[in-house]
């Protein structure tokens, strides 16, 4: 994972972004210069983990553009699409203080000009795609490829920052960019967590006050699981998954899954490069989190 670099343009930060919301507009802005574009795509309700990847975006001479759609196709029936928290005035003032200096604010409409049922589609491969969240929500991968495609062809970015929080969808994602031969970078950035190790999500909002105190014991049981896995025969990984399940249901959560995987490319952990992925339910908040079986882990 990349280092997180000085701002350059610390300038940038002392003025709003410019608010693009025609396609004419984005295209005007990204021919109007030579610098590269880092590309940062949000769902808006922005956090101190995006506005981390901002940071981290603004490197290499670069200018910083950042995406808001709220994406209906990587929603599935009964989630909370119409109910996911929308605050762009909240998300443009936290910006204002970054190096972004545009924001991209497509609708509907540019970016499914064909509607959703004569939309082409994008599906994720299935040994990526139909594992860990992907059994939990079926469909949900083949619509981040789908948009984060349409946003690339829109964009044309030099480079794409994701962060490894949602470390399934990165995999997908870089796989996607050398399927399809797209010449765009992918870099990661390392979680964000508030100091008891919850790691920041703007789902975290649907947390109640004893839910709040309860949501920590998700990382901390992945980080129980990375530590077992250091000193563990690889035929032992399912029952340290049953036993962190049992673990997180004790403390309230309704877990749905514990999974020690290749960081690689999420096949059976095989004690090398593994990492630690889990999700599970409190309350309204689907919380997901990963942790990676490193030598500080291990020490």
């Amino acid at each position: 994972m990349a280092a997180t670099r000085p701002r350059v343009n610390a300038t940038v930060a002392d003025r709003p972004p410019r608010v693009l919301e025609r396609l004419e507009a984005l295209r005007a802005w990204t021919d109007a210069s030579m610098r590269p574009v880092h590309f940062v795509p949000t769902m808006g309700n922005l956090h101190r983990g995006h506005l981390a990847l901002v940071e981290q975006a603004a490197h290499d001479g670069a200018r910083v553009l950042v995406s808001i759609f709220v994406n209906p196709t990587q929603f599935g029936p009964g989630e909370d699409y119409t109910h996911y928290p929308r605050s762009l005035a909240d998300d443009l003032a936290a910006l204002a203080a970054t190096p972004c200096e545009a924001v991209w604010l497509p609708d509907e409409t540019a970016m499914y000009p064909s509607g959703q049922d004569l939309r082409f589609r994008v599906a994720a491969p299935a040994a990526l795609g139909s594992v860990l969240c992907g059994a939990h929500r079926p469909g949900h991968f083949d619509g981040v490829c789908e948009v984060v495609l349409r946003l690339l062809w829109q964009v044309r970015p030099a480079r794409l920052v994701m962060g490894e929080k949602d470390y399934q969808q990165l995999l997908i994602l870089r796989r996607m960019l050398i399927d399809f031969s797209i010449p765009v970078e992918i870099e990661a950035a390392a979680t964000v967590r508030e100091p008891d190790g919850l790691a920041l999500s703007s789902r975290n909002r649907y947390l109640d006050a004893a839910q709040r105190q309860v949501a920590p014991g998700l990382h901390a049981e992945l980080v129980r699981v990375a530590e077992a896995v250091c000193a563990a025969d690889p035929g032992t990984f399912p029952a340290l998954e049953r036993s962190a399940l049992e673990r997180l249901a004790m403390k309230g959560f309704e877990p749905d899954y514990v999974s020690i995987r290749s960081a690689e490319d999420l096949g059976p952990g095989n004690a090398v490069n593994d990492r630690v992925f889990g999700a599970a339910r409190l309350g309204r908040s689907r919380l997901i989190d990963n942790v990676a079986v490193t030598r500080q882990i291990c020490r």
